[in-house]
């Protein structure tokens, strides 16, 4: 038997033995070829002899298990050889840092800007990857999996590696819990959204955003944010002030949710079609999309969601059925906890385990306070605003009882087509459109089944209508 690490050789060739024995016990006989010690875990490298099934070893995971007091064990091919690898956890867990990872060659060589520090292999190497060749990606994983650190580890890659002017992100955190650390940061869009019906309304911007940037780049003839901001630069001289703001280069923008299911519980039809349309087309415009679920069920990660996320992460969940649904295979079940993560890379059908870095929350603290010190940010007044078609169309368009309806719906705090049509004497359709130019402007939040609709703005709104009047 080979082995790569200079370990505790002795038990690595009992666990050997033991692992050879009871495969053999249970009819799969086989050798151990090699062993390749690891941070989390060791990979047993098990060569199988003629006319052993591979479902057969993989079904035995849960004896292995047994038998070599293990937590768990995983099984999986090993790409190019004829064996399997048996991947177990070590005895003693090597905790892996993301400064380790930050600090190391893989991270300080790429320059991409969206590149996210993940963690290591099993074999212990670095992991990092580039968020806009994914160009979005799924997260899921139960609670205390680990899903939050890895989410912090990733905005905190993107953080170390881009200035304010290079990407800008969205954060929105239905939970109120784990982003509110990043308020106040430079490289904020606009503040953290943590109602979910703005955030649908953040998502509608979005997609508007992306549209305009399609024109933008169309116009110029290129098919990337890359390629524009090249031939912005190159059009900009040297020690000249920047140029108008249609000639500005664009910067990134990266939307982090952390829980889904909670956006799709308020209005799921509207942020489901607001993530496909971004998923599909956002891309080349320099839009990329982070979303994190704890629930990865079929009404939160739909079809049409999943068909437009091929890269994905999962953490430890609680069944082989939940590993199905993000994964579509199984294995995620098995994994250890702790940042143990399977990654699902773009254009790849093959997962890869890798042990996820790990980062404290007075750490995170303090890159934040250190962001704060450095610059202030310069939020986008119209996030969350969805737009007309221009600004003239949306002055002509406005009804003469627009501003009076504001003003009557802030006040009384409540929003319904019928109130309108009894206060103000009109018909269906025109109060109807009212409260969706009311919805367009963020001022009531969208339709919620029977439910009234929620006002948006704050009890003195009216004097700001007064003001446009004026």
């Amino acid at each position: 038997i080979k082995v790569d690490a200079p370990m505790d050789k002795t038990r690595l060739f009992e666990k050997a033995k033991t692992l050879q024995g009871k495969s053999g016990e249970f009819g799969v006989l086989g050798a151990v070829a090699e062993i390749h010690p690891g941070p989390v875990v060791t990979t047993y490298e098990f060569k199988p002899d003629a006319g052993v099934k591979y479902s057969k070893i993989v079904g035995l995971a849960d004896d292995l298990a047994l038998a070599l007091e293990a937590e768990s064990i995983r099984i999986d091919r090993i790409s190019g050889r004829g064996t399997v690898g048996i991947e177990i956890p070590n005895e003693v867990r090597e905790t892996i840092y993301l400064r380790e990872i930050l600090e190391g060659e893989a991270f300080l060589k790429s320059t991409a800007r969206l590149t996210l520090a993940l963690g290591k292999t099993v074999s212990g190497d670095t992991y990092v990857t580039d968020l806009a060749m994914m160009p979005h990606l799924l997260i899921a994983g139960s609670t205390g999996t680990g899903k939050s650190v890895g989410l912090n580890c990733m905005i905190a890659s993107i953080l170390y590696k881009s200035t304010p002017d290079e990407v800008r992100m969205i954060l929105i955190d239905p939970k109120r819990l784990e982003l509110g650390v990043y308020e106040d940061i430079p490289h904020l869009l606009t503040p953290v959204v943590t109602d979910p019906k703005i955030a649908a309304n953040v998502l509608k911007w979005a997609v508007g955003e992306m549209e305009k940037r399609i024109r933008r780049l169309a116009s110029e003839g290129v098919r990337n944010i890359e390629q524009y901001n090249n031939i912005v630069r190159a059009e900009r001289a040297p020690g000249e002030p920047g140029p108008d703001e249609d000639l500005r280069p664009l910067h990134y923008i990266v939307i982090i949710i952390d829980e889904l299911a909670d956006l799709m519980m308020v209005s799921s039809h509207e942020v489901e079609e607001s993530i496909t349309r971004l998923a599909q087309m956002a891309r080349a415009v320099g839009i990329h999309l982070i979303l994190a679920t704890q629930r990865p069920s079929v009404d939160v990660l739909t079809g049409l969601i999943k068909a437009n996320f091929p890269s994905r992460i999962s953490f430890r969940v609680a069944a082989r059925v939940d590993s199905r649904t993000i994964l579509d295979s199984i294995g995620a079940e098995h994994l250890l906890g702790k940042g143990d993560m399977l990654f699902l890379p773009p254009g790849s059908a093959r997962l890869i385990r890798i042990h996820g870095a790990f980062v404290t929350e007075k750490e995170i603290a303090r890159l934040t306070a250190y962001l704060r010190k450095a610059g202030k940010p310069t939020y986008d007044d119209t996030v969350g605003k969805t737009e007309r078609a221009t600004e003239a169309a949306e002055v002509d368009d406005r009804d003469d009882l627009f501003d009076e309806a504001v003003r009557f719906v802030v006040q009384s705090g409540q929003a319904s087509t019928s109130m309108l049509q009894r206060r103000f004497r009109i018909g269906f359709s025109r109060a109807g459109r009212l409260v969706d130019m009311m919805e367009r402007d963020g001022i009531v939040g969208p339709a919620d089944g029977s439910k009234p609709r929620e006002i948006l703005v704050a009890a003195d709104y009216y004097e700001t209508v007064d003001n446009w009047q004026k």
